[in-house]
């Protein structure tokens, strides 16, 4: 059975009411993420008791990997909802966000949904989209001369051990804070002109300046395919970077967004797929926000990727 909720003349949600605050931590929290979910994109809503503050609050949320936002309080009688917490064995006193029972979704079908207009229900103001500060523009191709030979990193798919993967960062000069606190592998970015991309000319490696988002993989295999297939940016040959490629990018002092990163890339893809198998299992990432090295496995949660390709 769908069920909706009339938020405004030209907004309408759809009710889970097969969802609870516990699932719903389970399920779009990175460190819990769901392989059946299509898109970290995806969000539901759900209503549940908050029963955290002075007073307990019926309350709609709207949740996503990345977005948690209450849409409004349901002003129900206060026996209503302290019935409900009551049937499942907590006190007034138990600070913790509870599920609706059969009992409370009756009130909530017959007052508040599919409603025209319900007076229960509190709007609260929604968040203005966040505009991701992507630092001073890159200065164009030209405009910067290397002190030295261009860099030329492996590229290849391979296996590699924690002794291998720790020997690249330290003859590379890489930056790791566990293994290279005093790395400092210097680029030279600058602005492919496309908004879409920055061309390091130190490796020349062209970049996407955002990436791929979280996901198995297994699905980040068929996203890249389906992004080559479309021509991103005009071309058709992009692909994960290796662990020294990925690596290049690491940068000693995070930025304003807590990444370790030139800012001209998003903080939206905080750690990163590289195509290296650990041995004996998993697969090697890159973690920006910590400023590390690592291994996982590559099926949940998974990663983000930020693709590259080689320019000219």
């Amino acid at each position: 059975m769908l069920s909706r909720v009339k938020l405004s003349k030209t907004t309408v949600v759809t009710i889970d009411w097969d969802m609870t605050p516990d699932l719903a931590f389970c399920t779009f929290s990175a460190k819990g993420l769901r392989e059946e979910l299509i898109s970290t994109k995806e969000r539901t809503c759900y209503f549940f008791i908050d029963n955290w503050g002075k007073e307990a609050k019926l309350c709609l949320m709207e949740r996503g990997v990345r977005y948690v936002h209450i849409l409004a309080e349901i002003t129900a009688p206060k026996e209503i909802v302290l019935d409900c917490i009551f049937r499942q064995g907590a006190k007034v006193s138990t600070r913790e966000n509870f599920p609706i029972d059969d009992i409370l979704k009756e009130w909530l079908l017959a007052e508040v949904v599919d409603q025209e207009q319900s007076p229960y229900l509190l709007l609260t103001v929604a968040p203005q989209a966040e505009v991701e500060d992507m630092g001073e523009p890159l200065p164009s191709a030209g405009n910067i001369e290397l002190s030295g030979e261009k860099t030329l990193l492996p590229s290849e798919p391979r296996t590699l051990t924690e002794e291998q993967v720790e020997s690249i960062i330290r003859d590379e000069n890489f930056y790791d804070i566990r293994l290279n606190p005093q790395g400092d592998f210097v680029n030279a970015l600058v602005d492919s002109g496309d908004g879409l991309t920055a061309l390091d000319q130190c490796t020349g490696l062209l970049w996407q300046r955002a990436g791929i988002d979280l996901c198995s993989t297994r699905t980040m295999k068929a996203r890249i395919e389906k992004l080559n297939t479309a021509g991103f940016a005009g071309f058709h040959d992009w692909r994960m970077p290796s662990p020294e490629e990925a690596m290049s990018l690491m940068e000693p002092l995070a930025n304003a967004k807590g990444m370790h990163l030139h800012p001209c890339f998003s903080k939206e893809q905080p750690f990163v797929f590289t195509n290296a198998r650990r041995n004996p299992t998993g697969y090697w990432f890159v973690d920006y926000a910590q400023g590390k090295t690592y291994w996982s496995s590559g099926t949940v949660p998974g990663g983000f990727c930020r693709l590259c390709r080689k320019s000219g």
